[in-house]
Formats: structure tokens, C-alpha cells, sequence
């Protein structure tokens, strides 16, 4: 049989790697796995820590409502912030933005242009250069080049919005508010335009819409508390936005506002807490399994620390805070540790004590469940010295142990193949030296029968 020695030195060089390299790839798949499984712990607080925080962003887990008697006039939300109850209103008038429309604008010759400077009732001015106005050059400003310096006006900024209506076959030069309100009320000094037919042209606006502030009376008109604002968004009532569409004529019934709690978004609230914790407490189980011999064990199946993460967590949520429990709002667990609300328990729970989700999940002195809970979340989170960050340095040294490890075993395998092929080498040197010497004896005593 012929020897191959290159073939034999690398069979044989395997066979001597084979029991260390195989103790690499499974440290290493064993280094993999952790880190993955890292990623998953990882993103399961993360995105229970986000819905706590959208919980915290409400500022109360109990939902106000707002219902108007009438629709068409306003629109009405109401805020954690809100008090229950009724509220007598009469709309007056809505903010309006000011709005000037100017004829007989454009042929002026470019020459006579000038400037004019815009002034708002509230104290902006700005000043309209028409000395660079003529864009396409034709000596002759259009009332398109008049609106487009207007816009561009340095220190115009959008408080003043121009634009050219084309109607009857006549171009009209209209200013536009930004802002609703009396303040936004617009006047033009014309004083510096040196073309007469320009100046009395601009000097002669027609109003399409007043500057006005919205007015709205908390009880009868005339006889209630006026409020006045230029917007039409009001927030005088705490915790209610008051959104107005139009004004109300005299004799008209006040418009009632009602705010009252809402037990279903309450509900809603509770149920997104129940939802988030049952998704983060799957992910701890599947990745604390056991294994069931169908199952693959999870990767930190023997982990004490996150064993431990999950238990506290359970403890924190079943803790009594505020003199309440979830048990008494509805909320039960089940063998698994998984919850479920029950919506009837909730409701009694709001009609006998309405400030009980807020003294167990955020009460006043922040002693909170959801500041709890991020509390000790963050010290499995945070980027600088949190567990999971301590966990991934240590896999990160391990890996980098690992690659050391993997080169240093390469350049053993070449050794021992070195070898292996020398041996083999000579071992082939070997048989060939033979075969020929039976050779040659063959052929001496075929010679000599």
C-alpha cells in the first residue's frame, strides 16, 4: 500500500487536535449562547421598563373623561390631572387669524419697488426689501415676486404668510397671521414705496378675517368669568382641553361640561401592566427552563442571579403598597405566576376607594410600584455598571480568552502535522528504498534459475 504522506499527517494531526478542539467549539457555542441569551434578558427588561414608563407618563392610572352636551362647538379631553365635574360654558367667540387681501398688485416697474415694513399688534415688525425682487428679470415686479420678498424677509420667520389668489381673472395679493388672536393683527407703513399705484394699492386692503381672541364665559355670558386668550385651545379648567370649533349665538343653552372618570380606560391602564409583566415573565421562564427532556434547558437554566431576578420581581408586584394589593383590584395570579384582571373586581375597587391604583403604582411620595420596579430594573440596565453590562464584559473577556485559545491551537495543529508528515515522509522513503531492493533481487534470481 502506498503512502500518502501529507493525507496521513493531516488524519492523524486531527486525531491528535480532535478531544481540544472539540472542547473549544463547545465553550465557544457555550460563550455564544450566553451572550445571545443576554440579548434576549436584555431586551425583555427594556421593553418592560418602556411600558412602565409610558404607565409613569400618564401621571395616574385612573382615566378622566370630558363629554359635551352639545357637538359642533368644541371638543373636550380630560387628563390625569383632571377633577370630576360639571362645568356651565358659553362660547362667544373663537380666535381667528388675521387675513388682508390687496388688488390691483403687480406691473410695477422694479425701479420704484422701494421697501414697506409689516407690523403685528403684538409688536413684530419686519421690513420687505423689493430693491432684489425682480426674479426673472424683467424690470416689472408680479405680485408672485411681492409675495415671495414678503416670505423671505429676514426677520419674518413665517409670523406673516403671503400667497397670490387668482379669481376672476384678477391676481390679489393676500397676507396670512401665523397666529390666531388680536395680537396677530396686520398694518403696513408704506411710506418708502415709490411707485403711487403700488402704495395706494397696499395703502387700501379688504379684510377676509378679523384678528380676534377666542372668549369663552365659565358660567352665563355676561354674568360668568370671562376668559380671553388668543388661541383656541383652553386649558383654564385643570387637567381639560377645551378645543373650540365655533361660536355660540345669545339665547343658546350653556354648554355643559362634564368630567368623570373613565373605568374602562382605568381598566385599559391596569390591563397594559398586567400584559407587559406577563410578556417579560414568559421570557424569564423560557430562558430559566429547566427542560422537560423534550425541551432544551434555558441558558441561564442554572443561573442563581437571574433566578433571583425573576423572583424579586414576583415579590415586588405581590407586595403591599398604599395600603392596597393587586389582589384587591382585580389583579390574580396564577401557578405559573402569570396574571389576569378581573374587570368587575376593578370597578368595585374605583367606587369604593377611586385613589387606590394611584397609591400602589404611583403615589405621592414616589414610593410607586412602576418607581420600584424601574428603580430595580436599572440596576440590571444601566449602560455603565449594570449586570447585564458586567455580564457582557466578562463574556467579552472570555471570548477574547477563547480566540487566544483558537490561535494558539492552530499553530499546534501545524506542529503536529509537521511532524506527522515528517515521520510519514520517511516512512515513504522508506518503502520505496524497499520495493526497490525486492526489485532488484526479483530480477537477479529470475536471471540466475
Amino acid at each position: 500500500m502506498d503512502i500518502n504522506p501529507s493525507q496521513m499527517a493531516s488524519q492523524m494531526a486531527s486525531i491528535y487536535m480532535q478531544s481540544a478542539e472539540q472542547q473549544l467549539a463547545a465553550q465557544n457555542k457555550t460563550s455564544k449562547a450566553r451572550s445571545d441569551g443576554l440579548s434576549q434578558l436584555q431586551k425583555a427588561l427594556q421593553d418592560f421598563r418602556s411600558s412602565l414608563a409610558t404607565l409613569a407618563g400618564k401621571k395616574s392610572m385612573l382615566a378622566m373623561s370630558a363629554s359635551l352636551s352639545r357637538d359642533g362647538i368644541a371638543t373636550a379631553s380630560a387628563g390625569a390631572t383632571a377633577q370630576a365635574g360639571s362645568y356651565s360654558l358659553f362660547v362667544d367667540k373663537v380666535a381667528s387669524a388675521h387675513q388682508l387681501a390687496f388688488g390691483n398688485i403687480g406691473g410695477v416697474p422694479a425701479a420704484e419697488g422701494g421697501s414697506f415694513s409689516v407690523t403685528l399688534q403684538g409688536g413684530a415688525t419686519f421690513n420687505v426689501s423689493l430693491a432684489s425682487a425682480d426674479v426673472d428679470g424683467d424690470l416689472s415686479l408680479s405680485a408672485s415676486e411681492i409675495a415671495r420678498a414678503i416670505n423671505q424677509a429676514a426677520d419674518n420667520q413665517g409670523k406673516v404668510n403671503a400667497m397670490v389668489l387668482t379669481a376672476d381673472g384678477q391676481s390679489r395679493l393676500v397676507l396670512s397671521s401665523a397666529a390666531t388672536g388680536a395680537a396677530g393683527q396686520i398694518s403696513l407703513n408704506t411710506s418708502n414705496i415709490g411707485n403711487a399705484a403700488l402704495k395706494a394699492a397696499l395703502d387700501a386692503p379688504t379684510q377676509l378675517s378679523a384678528a380676534q381672541d377666542a372668549e369663552v364665559w365659565l358660567g352665563g355670558k355676561t354674568t360668568g368669568v370671562l376668559v380671553k386668550q388668543a388661541s383656541n385651545t383652553f386649558t383654564a379648567i385643570q387637567g381639560v382641553t377645551l378645543t373650540l370649533s365655533r361660536a355660540m349665538s345669545d339665547g343658546d343653552a350653556l354648554l355643559q361640561l362634564t368630567v368623570a372618570r373613565n373605568d374602562g380606560d382605568t381598566a385599559a391602564n391596569l390591563q397594559s401592566f398586567v400584559d407587559s409583566y406577563n410578556t417579560l415573565l414568559k421570557s424569564l421562564g423560557t430562558l430559566t427552563s429547566s427542560g422537560d427532556g423534550k425541551t432544551a434547558a434555558g441558558i441561564f437554566a442554572t443561573d442563581s442571579g437571574v433566578r433571583t431576578l425573576r423572583d424579586q420581581l414576583n415579590n415586588m408586584v405581590r407586595q403591599n403598597i398604599g395600603g392596597v394589593r393587586l389582589a384587591e383590584m382585580g389583579v390574580s395570579a396564577s401557578r405559573d405566576g402569570s396574571l389576569t384582571l378581573d374587570r368587575t373586581k376593578l370597578t368595585r375597587l374605583l367606587q369604593d376607594k377611586p385613589a387606590a391604583l394611584d397609591s400602589f403604582f404611583s403615589d405621592s411620595n414616589g414610593d410607586g410600584l412602576i418607581k420600584s420596579v424601574r428603580g430595580y430594573l436599572d440596576q440590571w440596565l444601566s449602560s455603565t455598571k449594570g449586570v447585564i453590562t458586567q455580564r457582557r464584559d466578562s463574556i467579552s473577556r472570555t471570548q477574547n480568552d477563547l480566540d487566544k485559545r483558537q490561535i494558539r491551537l492552530e499553530a499546534e495543529y501545524q506542529q503536529v502535522y509537521q511532524r506527522y508528515l515528517g515521520q510519514y515522509s520517511r516512512l515513504q522513503a522508506m518503502q520505496s528504498q524497499m520495493s526497490s531492493t525486492l526489485d532488484s533481487l526479483n530480477n537477479y534470481f529470475a536471471q540466475n534459475q
